[in-house]
C-alpha cells in the first residue's frame, strides 16, 4: 500500500475542536511525539489516546485545531499513531502547521457525516478518494498540490528541506 494510502478505524470528534483539547497547554514543555500522543484529547476524553491503534485516522466537524498555533496539536496527534485526519473545515494555522509536521489532513464534510465512530476507512491522497468501506461509501476530495505532497511524504518541512538539501 501507498505511503499516500491510509487506511484504519475512524475516531470520530464534534466541532470546534481547539488545540487545547487537542493536548492540554500542561505537556507543552515536552517536543517528544510519543509524549505527546499519550495525552492527545486528555481533557475530553480521558482514555482516547488508548483506543487509538496505528494507523486509524481522527474525523472531526467544523473549524477544527482552532486556538493557539501550537505545532505540537498535529505532532501529539502523529505521535498518538493517527495516520490522518478528516475533518469538515480545519483552522488554517492549524491545517499549514500539519503539513509542516508531515501529519495529512484532507477536508471532507461530506465524508465526516457520514462516517460513525469504528468506521473502516481508506483515504488515498493520490487519488484524491476517502472510502467508508464499512458504509461502502466514497468521496472524493482535492488532492495535495505536488510541493505539499512532496512535504507530506517527507515527513514535514524539515524533512523535504534536508532531502532538497542533499540534492534528492
Amino acid at each position: 500500500m501507498s505511503s499516500k494510502v491510509m487506511e484504519g478505524r475512524a475516531h470520530v470528534l464534534g466541532d470546534n475542536i481547539d488545540t487545547d483539547a487537542i493536548i492540554p497547554a500542561t505537556y507543552l514543555v515536552s517536543t517528544d511525539p510519543e509524549e505527546l500522543g499519550s495525552h492527545l484529547m486528555e481533557g475530553l476524553d480521558p482514555g482516547f489516546a488508548a483506543k487509538v491503534k496505528p494507523g486509524d485516522i481522527l474525523v472531526a466537524g467544523e473549524n477544527f485545531g482552532s486556538g493557539s498555533s501550537r505545532e505540537h496539536a498535529p505532532v501529539a496527534i502523529k505521535g498518538a499513531g493517527l495516520s490522518c485526519v478528516i475533518a469538515s473545515s480545519f483552522a488554517r494555522i492549524f491545517f499549514r502547521n500539519s503539513v509542516n509536521v508531515g501529519l495529512p489532513i484532507v477536508e471532507s464534510p461530506e465524508a465526516v457525516e457520514a462516517t460513525a465512530d469504528g468506521d473502516m476507512l481508506r483515504v488515498d491522497l493520490e487519488a484524491g478518494k476517502i472510502e467508508n468501506v464499512t458504509a461502502s461509501l466514497t468521496f472524493d476530495v482535492t488532492p495535495y498540490p505536488e510541493f505539499m505532497s512532496r512535504i507530506i511524504d517527507a515527513g514535514g518541512l524539515i524533512g523535504y528541506l534536508k532531502e532538497r538539501g542533499s540534492g534528492e
